[in-house]
């Protein structure tokens, strides 16, 4: 069994779609009603308890102060086209990183209207979550997202939701290596563009044993081998995930641009939005 064949534009060999993920500002805290404190933490400190971790929004607040600019610089100093997934929330509360998007004239994704588990969430809720985060975005960057990614889990209903929202690709899916269509419930087609979790930073939070050292390494394995079948004629897509907080750590951000080099140094590399390459994907094969 093959994945259908993909050809990019320019004969690239590889499609590469950067991902920064933009949570910081919208996650759980008691301060914004939630009904307790954000279980995702670098430290692994979580409290089953209607208490503010004022540690741990610190720990967020990091990627926004000192994490983004050396992304931001990362990413003009190598020509780096990325998408961006953002919380709505996040960029209401900061505006120097929805101006940023802006000014590099990268393309916003929708990541919700907050970093929260919308899987909870019935039909209705679920509808204005999205409504929101499209009138939220179209206000912070000036254009809507075209694309949708979830925190983790999802409803049946969110995938007909974005549709009749107007959203184009989804990207809640890790099934693959190129675009494909599916269909949402009332078996209208959707195209979905797959995101990779096995070359996410975050697992350097989710497994704090794995280093800056061992992320990079798997990250160029990843390149080289999906490079190596686009020379044999098979072209695929890679997906990079990055978060503020994370990479954007003195002690990590070396390795980011140790990746960007080994990316710079191979000719054939399409590097763009996910929008583009959906775009491309359903020009070229009509649902």
């Amino acid at each position: 069994m093959k994945e259908e064949r993909m050809d990019w534009p320019g004969g690239a060999k590889l499609a590469l779609s950067v991902v920064v993920n933009v949570e910081e500002g919208s996650e759980m805290t008691v301060a914004r009603g939630d009904r307790g404190m954000e279980p995702v933490d670098e430290l692994g400190v979580f409290v089953k308890s209607k208490m503010r971790n004022y540690s741990n929004e610190s720990n967020y607040l990091y990627g926004i102060k000192a994490g983004a600019p050396r992304i931001v610089k990362l990413l003009k100093q190598y020509d780096i086209t990325a998408s961006w997934t953002v919380a709505a929330m996040a960029l209401e509360n900061h505006p120097k990183i929805a101006r940023a998007i802006v000014d590099l004239g990268h393309e916003p994704v929708s990541h919700g209207w907050r970093w929260v588990h919308q899987f909870k969430m019935d039909e209705d809720t679920e509808r204005e979550f999205i409504r929101k985060a499209v009138t939220s975005i179209e206000h912070t960057c000036g254009v809507r997202p075209y694309g949708w990614l979830s925190r983790y889990l999802l409803t049946d209903n969110t995938r007909r939701l974005l549709q009749e929202e107007g959203f184009t690709y989804h990207m809640d899916d890790y099934s693959g290596d190129v675009p494909f269509w599916d269909r949402d419930t009332t078996g209208t087609p959707m195209c979905i563009v797959p995101y990779q979790l096995d070359s996410n930073d975050m697992k350097m939070w989710t497994d704090p044993a794995l280093t800056p050292h061992q992320w990079l390494e798997y990250a160029k394995a990843n390149f080289d081998q999906l490079y190596r079948e686009g020379e044999e004629g098979n072209p695929k897509m890679m997906s990079l995930g990055l978060h503020l907080r994370i990479i954007g750590r003195p002690g990590r951000i070396w390795a980011l641009e140790e990746f960007f080099r080994h990316l710079r140094a191979h000719d054939g590399v399409w590097v763009t939005t996910r929008k583009a390459i959906a775009d491309h994907f359903m020009a070229a094969h009509p649902a």
